[in-house]
């Protein structure tokens, strides 16, 4: 993974998180970050709008990084079909749902790489109710982020909103999983139960009558190319709050196998 925090902002997030998980946060001025964090409140204010954005600054730049990441494998070209509508051109050596499985991934490394940072976050986000609700919508920033690549890089007969979001909600939800076990015993290497897990919701993507899409690449790595029939059906699978990895992929797989 590329630096994702520079030197100033590592500084400001880590005096930010410390000082919240001793002082509290309401009793945390951003003048004490900016102390801690021996940058100016000018400075302060030129980076983060405000105390909850210092918490979830590191996932400002992940959701950048992860849409250019996503913007080199997505089509440049738009092609226009016979209806004289637009049409996304389609790269049949691309697989969509592997690239966002590599994004997730991405996410995934960065809270492993910055252990005591995403630990302290953790414990932070239990106490304060204002930040778990902030990290819910960066949850779903995430998750649009992806729909809107699908919808731009799957094959015309899969790229329907339907099967993008639910897709993308998938991918998110197992990594949020897998995440939430790595806190609670940040020493295991989840990265193969991760690895499996995003494999597992690909081969359903992929199956025969997932939405009437081509047998699935048994080894996950490359998109089908056929034409295919194009009937759709909306998945739901509702699950306990703490499912975990293994759930929601079985969930998923089962409604769409």
């Amino acid at each position: 993974m590329t630096a994702v925090r520079t030197h100033t902002h590592a500084q400001a997030v880590d005096a930010a998180i410390d000082l919240f998980s001793r002082q509290g946060f309401e009793q945390t001025t951003v003048e004490e970050i900016a102390d801690a964090a021996q940058v100016s409140r000018a400075t302060f204010f030129r980076r983060f709008r405000s105390k909850e954005d210092v918490i979830f600054a590191d996932h400002e730049l992940l959701l950048e990084e992860v849409v250019v990441m996503l913007a080199a494998t997505r089509p440049e070209a738009r092609e226009t079909d016979d209806a004289g509508g637009r049409e996304t051109a389609w790269n049949p050596a691309v697989d969509p749902y592997l690239e966002v499985c590599r994004a997730a991934r991405l996410v995934f490394d960065h809270h492993v790489g910055q252990r005591e940072t995403s630990l302290a976050r953790h414990r932070l986000l239990q106490q304060v109710t204002a930040l778990r609700d902030r990290e819910l919508v960066t949850t779903h920033r995430y998750e649009r982020a992806f729909t809107a690549y699908l919808r731009d890089t799957l094959p015309p007969d899969r790229s329907s909103t339907t099967m993008s979001i639910a897709f993308a909600a998938s991918v998110v939800a197992v990594h949020n999983a897998v995440l939430r076990r790595w806190l609670r015993n940040p020493y295991l290497d989840l990265r193969p139960d991760l690895e499996e897990a995003f494999a597992e919701l690909r081969r359903a993507a992929w199956a025969p009558g997932a939405d009437g899409g081509t047998p699935a690449d048994p080894a996950g790595t490359a998109a089908p190319g056929a034409a295919v029939p194009t009937n759709r059906r909306v998945v739901v699978a509702v699950l306990d709050q703490d499912a975990d990895a293994d759930d929601i992929a079985r969930a998923v797989r089962d409604v769409l196998a």
